[in-house]
Protein backbone atom coordinates (compact mmCIF):
# COMPACT_ATOMS: atom_id res chain seq x y z
CA UNK A 1 0.00 0.00 0.00
CA UNK A 2 3.01 2.30 0.36
CA UNK A 3 2.72 5.48 -1.69
CA UNK A 4 6.36 6.45 -1.06
CA UNK A 5 5.28 9.54 0.84
CA UNK A 6 8.73 9.67 2.45
CA UNK A 7 10.12 10.83 -0.89
CA UNK A 8 7.89 13.90 -0.71
CA UNK A 9 9.25 15.15 2.63
CA UNK A 10 11.42 18.27 2.76
CA UNK A 11 14.67 18.30 4.73
CA UNK A 12 15.73 21.68 6.13
CA UNK A 13 19.26 21.96 7.51
CA UNK A 14 19.98 23.92 10.69
CA UNK A 15 16.37 24.46 11.72
CA UNK A 16 15.17 25.34 14.33
CA UNK A 17 18.81 25.83 15.28
CA UNK A 18 22.26 25.03 13.97
CA UNK A 19 23.05 21.31 13.95
CA UNK A 20 19.41 20.18 13.72
CA UNK A 21 17.98 18.86 10.49
CA UNK A 22 14.22 19.41 10.34
CA UNK A 23 11.87 17.05 8.50
CA UNK A 24 8.98 19.05 7.04
CA UNK A 25 5.74 17.09 6.52
CA UNK A 26 3.81 20.06 5.09
CA UNK A 27 4.96 18.94 1.63
CA UNK A 28 2.72 15.88 2.10
CA UNK A 29 -0.12 17.68 3.88
CA UNK A 30 -0.57 20.37 1.20
CA UNK A 31 -1.54 17.81 -1.42
CA UNK A 32 -5.05 16.44 -0.86
CA UNK A 33 -4.28 12.99 -2.30
CA UNK A 34 -1.01 12.65 -0.36
CA UNK A 35 -2.74 13.68 2.89
CA UNK A 36 -5.53 11.19 2.22
CA UNK A 37 -2.97 8.47 1.46
CA UNK A 38 -1.06 9.26 4.65
CA UNK A 39 -4.13 8.87 6.84
CA UNK A 40 -5.09 5.66 5.00
CA UNK A 41 -1.59 4.26 5.59
CA UNK A 42 -1.70 5.20 9.27
CA UNK A 43 -5.12 3.56 9.61
CA UNK A 44 -3.85 0.36 7.99
CA UNK A 45 -0.77 0.35 10.22
CA UNK A 46 -2.85 0.27 13.42
CA UNK A 47 -5.94 -1.60 12.21
CA UNK A 48 -5.03 -4.69 14.26
CA UNK A 49 -4.67 -2.74 17.53
CA UNK A 50 -7.48 -2.52 20.05
CA UNK A 51 -7.72 1.02 21.44
CA UNK A 52 -10.28 3.55 22.64
CA UNK A 53 -8.64 6.91 22.01
CA UNK A 54 -5.84 8.57 20.11
CA UNK A 55 -3.43 10.86 21.92
CA UNK A 56 -1.20 13.13 19.84
CA UNK A 57 1.45 15.73 20.59
CA UNK A 58 1.46 19.37 19.58
CA UNK A 59 1.66 20.48 16.84
CA UNK A 60 2.11 18.27 13.77
CA UNK A 61 0.90 15.25 15.70
CA UNK A 62 -2.44 17.06 16.09
CA UNK A 63 -2.87 17.20 12.33
CA UNK A 64 -2.42 13.52 11.63
CA UNK A 65 -3.72 12.27 14.99
CA UNK A 66 -7.02 14.13 14.80
CA UNK A 67 -7.58 13.10 11.17
CA UNK A 68 -6.88 9.47 12.10
CA UNK A 69 -9.18 9.66 15.14
CA UNK A 70 -11.94 11.09 12.95
CA UNK A 71 -11.69 8.40 10.27
CA UNK A 72 -11.45 5.62 12.90
CA UNK A 73 -14.26 7.10 15.02
CA UNK A 74 -12.09 7.35 18.14
CA UNK A 75 -11.83 10.11 20.70
CA UNK A 76 -8.89 12.50 20.36
CA UNK A 77 -6.76 13.82 23.24
CA UNK A 78 -4.24 16.62 22.69
CA UNK A 79 -0.92 16.68 24.54
CA UNK A 80 0.09 20.33 24.67
CA UNK A 81 3.17 22.37 25.45
CA UNK A 82 3.30 23.75 28.98
CA UNK A 83 0.81 26.44 29.93
CA UNK A 84 -1.74 25.84 27.16
CA UNK A 85 -4.34 23.70 28.94
CA UNK A 86 -6.89 25.38 31.25
CA UNK A 87 -7.92 22.53 33.59
CA UNK A 88 -6.06 20.20 35.98
CA UNK A 89 -3.13 18.54 34.21
CA UNK A 90 -0.51 15.84 34.25
CA UNK A 91 2.90 17.31 33.38
CA UNK A 92 6.17 15.80 32.12
CA UNK A 93 9.50 17.48 31.34
CA UNK A 94 11.89 15.72 28.96
CA UNK A 95 14.99 16.27 26.82
CA UNK A 96 14.91 17.12 23.11
CA UNK A 97 17.70 16.91 20.55
CA UNK A 98 18.22 20.64 21.13
CA UNK A 99 17.12 21.37 24.70
CA UNK A 100 14.31 20.57 27.08
CA UNK A 101 10.52 20.78 26.90
CA UNK A 102 7.46 20.17 29.03
CA UNK A 103 4.19 18.66 27.84
CA UNK A 104 0.83 18.47 29.57
CA UNK A 105 -2.43 16.55 29.30
CA UNK A 106 -5.74 17.18 31.04
CA UNK A 107 -6.27 14.85 33.99
CA UNK A 108 -9.83 14.08 32.85
CA UNK A 109 -8.84 13.27 29.24
CA UNK A 110 -8.40 9.55 29.84
CA UNK A 111 -10.05 7.05 32.14
CA UNK A 112 -8.26 4.29 34.03
CA UNK A 113 -8.19 1.14 31.93
CA UNK A 114 -8.66 2.84 28.55
CA UNK A 115 -6.38 1.69 25.77
CA UNK A 116 -4.66 4.48 23.89
CA UNK A 117 -2.76 4.87 20.63
CA UNK A 118 -0.12 7.62 20.69
CA UNK A 119 0.40 9.20 17.26
CA UNK A 120 3.04 11.68 16.12
CA UNK A 121 4.59 12.74 12.85
CA UNK A 122 8.19 11.85 13.63
CA UNK A 123 10.29 9.62 15.85
CA UNK A 124 13.76 11.08 16.38
CA UNK A 125 15.33 10.48 19.82
CA UNK A 126 12.00 9.47 21.34
CA UNK A 127 11.72 12.07 24.13
CA UNK A 128 8.29 13.41 23.23
CA UNK A 129 6.80 9.96 22.69
CA UNK A 130 8.27 8.59 25.90
CA UNK A 131 6.97 11.57 27.90
CA UNK A 132 3.51 11.29 26.30
CA UNK A 133 3.32 7.59 27.11
CA UNK A 134 4.21 8.39 30.72
CA UNK A 135 1.37 10.94 30.81
CA UNK A 136 -1.02 8.32 29.43
CA UNK A 137 0.06 5.85 32.11
CA UNK A 138 -0.21 8.56 34.81
CA UNK A 139 -3.93 8.66 33.99
CA UNK A 140 -4.19 4.89 34.56
CA UNK A 141 -4.63 4.21 30.86
CA UNK A 142 -2.65 1.69 28.84
CA UNK A 143 -0.54 2.44 25.78
CA UNK A 144 -1.85 0.08 23.10
CA UNK A 145 0.69 1.30 20.56
CA UNK A 146 2.84 4.15 19.33
CA UNK A 147 2.54 5.17 15.67
CA UNK A 148 4.69 7.52 13.59
CA UNK A 149 4.60 8.77 10.01
CA UNK A 150 8.43 8.90 9.89
CA UNK A 151 11.20 7.33 11.94
CA UNK A 152 14.67 8.81 11.56
CA UNK A 153 17.26 6.09 11.10
CA UNK A 154 20.30 6.31 13.29
CA UNK A 155 18.80 8.38 16.13
CA UNK A 156 17.65 5.31 18.08
CA UNK A 157 14.39 6.79 19.36
CA UNK A 158 12.84 3.34 19.29
CA UNK A 159 15.22 2.24 22.05
CA UNK A 160 13.48 4.58 24.52
CA UNK A 161 10.14 2.95 23.70
CA UNK A 162 10.99 -0.74 23.97
CA UNK A 163 8.09 -1.53 26.31
CA UNK A 164 5.58 -0.36 23.66
CA UNK A 165 4.40 -1.63 20.29
CA UNK A 166 6.14 0.95 18.06
CA UNK A 167 5.18 1.30 14.41
CA UNK A 168 6.47 3.67 11.75
CA UNK A 169 5.29 4.03 8.18
CA UNK A 170 8.68 5.08 6.85
CA UNK A 171 12.25 4.68 8.05
CA UNK A 172 14.11 7.69 6.63
CA UNK A 173 17.84 8.16 6.18
CA UNK A 174 19.29 11.65 5.72
CA UNK A 175 20.27 11.04 2.12
CA UNK A 176 16.68 9.98 1.26
CA UNK A 177 15.30 13.52 1.66
CA UNK A 178 15.04 16.45 -0.71
CA UNK A 179 17.15 19.47 0.20
CA UNK A 180 15.72 22.97 0.61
Amino acid sequence: MSKNLDRKLRHIHNYPKRGIDFIDITTVLKNAQDFHDLIAELQAACADLNFDKIVAAEARGFIIGSALAYIMQKGFVPVRKAGKLPAAIYKKTYKLEYGESTIEMHKDALQAGERVLFVDDLLAIGGTAEAACELIESAGAEVAGVLFFVELAGLNGRQRLTKYDVRSLYLVHEDDLSQD
